[in-house]
């Protein structure tokens, strides 16, 4: 349970976005969208090789 607390004389939308923001960093909505559905572990693998090859392209691209 995420608990914000809320210093006195604080506007409510302050709290607010700070609360959206430590939800978002615990990534509880991506864990429960991603138990939905099953995936077979070498998909989930061949995603994650993926993803790094992409963004390893991305790197050398800006250093040269």
């Amino acid at each position: 349970m995420l608990i914000i607390p809320i210093k006195d004389g604080e506007n409510i939308d302050k709290a607010l976005k700070r609360y959206k923001r430590k939800f978002d960093k615990t990534g509880t909505v991506r864990q429960l969208r991603s138990r939905q559905a099953f995936h077979k572990p070498s998909i989930v693998k061949r995603a994650q090789v993926q993803k790094a090859a992409y963004i390893q392209r991305l790197k050398d691209s800006l250093e040269s």
